[in-house]
Parts: structure tokens; C-alpha cells; sequence
């Protein structure tokens, strides 16, 4: 608990509150628009389900395209408990329940598709990912069907859904550098040597995507209940790609980068809304451009390290305390 709590984690703590009492201000200011405001919020949940996505691939080295699947599980989880239980404690039920499915769906996902790799993984990944929204549109009034389901009761705000991905961050940062972490990283780096250092292959591969899995049911159980409104094609293979460029333009094993890049393409979703198709050839100018200069993303691997910075000004000063 020492070693969490240090002098870095609460300089991150004390910049994520600056953050967001500035924004939380400009939003009363009415500075910041409504339609703005529903950019930000759109960016915090990118921001969850792309660090989420980050823990697999970038960390454990599993390469998944199934995270829009895992989302719309927590998504009509949502919708569907809050129909029954319109309150706050259903709305926190409905996350539970969420979790719990794409726990279960995961887990019988993980243990057979993990035994495969690169592109082989993407692939199974994706179609399970299809299956799960095959299955919701084939549900019928359960679900909605392909319509999907409207009015589903609001109660995520700004603050509830900013606490959620500090939360987020922090959770995951933590099991990054965590011996989970440094056994997904060794998996990651060489199957065989980690094997023969006595850790579990399997085991901790479906650790790594079971995390990252629930994770995106998180942020799809805020996605439904702050947009009121879901439908099926919202979670197709698209939003899986929208996911995986936002990781990967961040830098893989990169959570700092995949905030400033989750910004980044946020603002310019901001920008040229009125334009789609033109947003489309944005994203992949963006990509050719950082594959050719910085093939490993904006951050890389490195993240930003108040804990390093102190360390560095107290190295260069005697006089610190």
C-alpha cells in the first residue's frame, strides 16, 4: 500500500483533480457547449475501452479484435436490469451483471483462443465478436432486435463517468507494473522462456484478457446509460477498429499515450463531425504517417512518471527534501 500511495501517485492524483475541476468549471461556465460535452464524455469512455484493449495487446501480447463484443454485453446488461430497476443501485447492478456475463463469455472465449496466435487470434477474436451481436439482434423483444433499445434512464454524469476512468488508469497502470504485469510482459516478449520460468501460459493469458474484457463491459454499461439509446450496430467489427487505432496510435503497453491519443481523435471527430467520410481518411493518414515516422506509436512503451520526474529534480538538487 506504501509503495502505491508515493509522492508520484498522488502528484497523478492532484493533476487528475486540476483536470477536472478546470473542465467541470468551464462546463458551468457554459463555456463548454452541450455538444462539446458530449465529445468529452465520448473521449473518457474511448479512453477506457482502449487502455482496457491496451492491457491485452500491448501489455500481454494477445492480439484481440473482440472488445466491441464485450462492450455491447455490458451495454444491453445495462439497459435491460435498468427497464426492470430505474434507480442509481440498478443502474450499479446492471455494471455488476455486465461484468459477471462477460466474465463467464470470456473465460469460455479465452481457454480455446488463446492457444492461438497473431493474426489466427484476431480472427477468432473477431468472429466471437460477431457472434455476440448476432445473438443480441436475434433475441428479439429481449433486446430489442436490430432496432435496439431507446430510453434507457440516465444517471452517469461528467463526474461519475471522469471517476470511472481515473479509476480505470490507475487500476490497470498498477497491474501493468504489478508481477501480473511482468508475467504478461515476459508472455509477451517469449512464450517458451516464460514457460520455462515456471509461469502459467494459459493461465495468465486469460487473466490478462478476462481484465481487459470486463473492463469494455464497464465502458459499455456507461456508454448505454448516459446515450439512452443502443442498437446493435453500434458494437459491429467498426467500433472494434476504432478501438484498436486508438491503442495502437498511442503506443502499445502505453496507457499516457492512449489518453493522448483517445484526445487527439477525439477532437478531430469534434472538428470534422458534419464530415464522416472525410474522418475516415484522416484516421488513415494519421496511421501511414505513423508507421512510416513513429512505427511505435506516439508514447511507445514509455509513460509519463511524476515519480521519475521527482526523482530526477531531487538527483539534480541537493538542497530537495
Amino acid at each position: 500500500m506504501k509503495k502505491r500511495f508515493n509522492k508520484g501517485t498522488l502528484a497523478w492524483i492532484f493533476f487528475a483533480l486540476i483536470i477536472f475541476g478546470v473542465v467541470r468549471l468551464l462546463i458551468e461556465a457554459g463555456i463548454i457547449k452541450r455538444s462539446q460535452e458530449i465529445a468529452i464524455i465520448a473521449i473518457l469512455i474511448n479512453i477506457i475501452l482502449a487502455a482496457s484493449l491496451n492491457l491485452i495487446l500491448g501489455v500481454a501480447g494477445q492480439f484481440s479484435l473482440g472488445h466491441a463484443g464485450f462492450m455491447s454485453i455490458g451495454a444491453y446488461s445495462t439497459a435491460i436490469v435498468l427497464k426492470t430497476v430505474p434507480t442509481i443501485w440498478g443502474f450499479g447492478l446492471s455494471i455488476l451483471v455486465g461484468i459477471v456475463v462477460t466474465t463467464v463469455v470470456s473465460l469460455i472465449v479465452a481457454i480455446p483462443t488463446l492457444r492461438l496466435k497473431g493474426d489466427y487470434l484476431a480472427i477468432a477474436t473477431l468472429g466471437i465478436s460477431e457472434m455476440i451481436r448476432i445473438i443480441v439482434v436475434n433475441m428479439g423483444d429481449f433486446t430489442g432486435g436490430a432496432i435496439g433499445i431507446s430510453n434507457i434512464p440516465r444517471f452517469p454524469n461528467f463526474t461519475m463517468i471522469f471517476i470511472f476512468t481515473a479509476l480505470t488508469l490507475y487500476i490497470l497502470s498498477a497491474l501493468k507494473n504489478s508481477r501480473f504485469g511482468r508475467a504478461w510482459h515476459g508472455i509477451k516478449e517469449d512464450e517458451i522462456a516464460s514457460g520455462a520460468m515456471g509461469i502459467n501460459l494459459t493461465k495468465d493469458k486469460v487473466s490478462a484478457f478476462l481484465i481487459g474484457a470486463c473492463f469494455a463491459s464497464l465502458a459499455g454499461s456507461i456508454y448505454a446509460s448516459y446515450y439512452t439509446i443502443i442498437m446493435p450496430g453500434l458494437f459491429d467489427f467498426n467500433k472494434s477498429v476504432d478501438i484498436l487505432v486508438i491503442a495502437v496510435l498511442g503506443g502499445l503497453g502505453s496507457f499516457t499515450g492512449t489518453v493522448i491519443s483517445a484526445i487527439t481523435l477525439g477532437v478531430i471527430n469534434l472538428v470534422f463531425q458534419r464530415y464522416a467520410q472525410e474522418r475516415v481518411i484522416i484516421y488513415s493518414i494519421l496511421l501511414i504517417i505513423m508507421m512510416i515516422f513513429k512505427p511505435s506509436g506516439l508514447m511507445g512503451k514509455y509513460e509519463l512518471s511524476f515519480k521519475k520526474l521527482l526523482k530526477r529534480r531531487k538527483d539534480n538538487d541537493p538542497t530537495y527534501d
